[in-house]
């Protein structure tokens, strides 16, 4: 049991991460660390809010996050420029800001031109949608949704993602470090935490949207695809393993098995004796002669989620994380990938990068904001104890701690070497890991059961 003091100090620490404007609520900062340099910590996030957002709604507050689903619309890009430097059309801004201007308080949107690295907030629409869909979900308020300006948000962020590409693939193709791995970690082309992303807000759109054939039958067509790309792809069980252990290479043609010419002698040993033959998961990447065999965690537990896995593969995942515990949960959950990039594999994908060495940050770090996805994901799959486990686990030390933004270690032994104390999404993915075990109909916030969906991956 979790000592309901703790519960009331994380509220306490999460409602004094609120940032108001026009005297109202309408996010949270990422942090408030008082011994570390503020950067873009004193921003609101929108992938971090995400995690606010859901918890709040769990709570009953539906205000804090209908302000912030508002005034997201405003910096969203409406014109298609073919000026590169300008926010393109259906874009929503990374973080934003509470600036005055001749005393006068403004919104200052970043769409990652002044972010470490300049990566390009591409998840940032997809979770609005998610959220927004929650939020209706929760409050019952369907007129924000029908109102103009967000039927032509929903629409203009579906252009964004759904429009013709070089690429003839269901998948999103993105840059390295475009998501919450927001620094270079080999996760360009089609990574599965992305896909996986896309997926729930294509199923969250189709329900928000007012009837529109087009837009309707351009959805279900875009998920029947992805999920048959992604179960055939990049499912990953001993089978599977085994299959892509005696492809053949260099095949033509439309028949063929290894469609992305993928080298079986990339398959390494450890790999064989780590994936349990109960288990299986969805791997990080599929690209033209590479397959990333890393487990991301966030992808894999949305699947679950937003039911892109199937009842089986769901299965396979929650056993997985059961077998591997000490690697996938380690004493701080969650791992966000594993394994860890080491030695001349570090330097050479990260570009040598300090702050993401392995079992370290990015780079094999524990990070307590994914709590709520492994709430969600076992409670969905039927597996709560291993989420209540996890979250005992967590709680007083998360406390003690101040609430880190992330762990390292190879089981998240030690705090981050420079994560900042008293991180918002820290404190709301615990939050929200709480309330969904607590009442697991909560859960019906993140539940993506639609004819479109089921039909789609069934």
């Amino acid at each position: 049991m979790i000592d309901i003091k703790l519960i009331e100090n994380a509220w306490c620490e999460l409602n004094n991460s609120v940032i108001e404007y026009k005297g109202q609520p309408v996010g949270t900062i990422a942090a408030r660390d008082p011994a570390s340099d503020t950067l873009n910590y004193d921003q609101c996030f929108v992938r971090d809010f995400a995690v606010s957002a859901l918890a709040f709604l769990m709570h009953g507050e539906t205000k804090i996050v209908r302000n912030f689903l508002t005034i997201m619309v405003e910096p969203q890009g409406k014109v298609k420029y073919m000026n590169c430097f300008m926010a393109g059309k259906g874009l929503m801004p990374a973080s934003f800001k509470i600036v005055k201007s001749d005393g006068i308080p403004q919104l200052e949107a970043d769409f990652g031109e002044k972010s470490i690295a300049r990566v390009s907030p591409v998840d940032s629409g997809l979770w609005w949608l998610i959220i927004l869909r929650a939020y209706v979900r929760a409050s019952g308020d369907t007129t924000l949704v029908k109102q103009p300006a967000f039927q032509q948000a929903i629409t203009l962020t579906l252009e964004l993602f759904l429009e013709s590409r070089f690429d003839m693939r269901p998948t999103l193709l993105v840059s390295d470090g475009a998501y919450m791995i927001d620094r270079r970690m080999g996760v360009y082309g089609y990574p599965f935490d992305l896909q996986s992303l896309l997926f729930a807000a294509l199923s969250a759109a189709r329900e928000l949207l007012v009837a529109d054939d087009y837009y309707h039958r351009s959805i279900t067509e875009r998920l029947t695809h992805l999920c048959d790309h992604l179960h055939h792809y990049y499912w990953l069980d001993f089978d599977r393993l085994n299959m892509i252990y005696r492809y053949k290479v260099d095949g033509y043609g439309s028949q063929i098995l290894n469609t992305f010419n993928i080298q079986p002698s990339t398959i390494k040993p450890a790999l064989i004796d780590w994936l349990p033959a109960e288990g299986g998961y969805f791997a990080g990447n599929v690209d033209p002669g590479r397959m990333d065999f890393r487990y991301f965690a966030q992808g894999n537990l949305l699947a679950i989620v937003s039911s892109l896995a199937t009842q089986d593969q769901s299965h396979k995942i929650m056993t997985l994380i059961e077998q591997r515990w000490h690697d996938l949960i380690g004493q701080m959950p969650v791992k966000i990938c594993y394994p860890a990039l080491e030695g001349y594999d570090w330097e050479i994908v990260t570009g040598a990068d300090p702050k993401n060495s392995a079992w370290s940050y990015h780079n094999g770090g524990n990070w307590p904001s994914l709590l709520w996805l492994l709430a969600a994901a076992a409670q969905k799959s039927g597996h709560p104890a291993l989420a209540i486990r996890a979250l005992n686990s967590a709680a007083k030390r998360l406390a003690s701690e101040h609430w880190p933004e992330y762990f390292d270690g190879h089981y998240g032994q030690l705090v981050g070497k420079e994560a900042r104390r008293f991180q918002t999404w820290s404190i709301a993915g615990f939050l929200a890991a709480y309330q969904i075990l607590e009442q697991p109909e909560h859960l019906d916030l993140l539940k993506f059961e639609s004819q479109t969906t089921v039909r789609a991956c069934d």
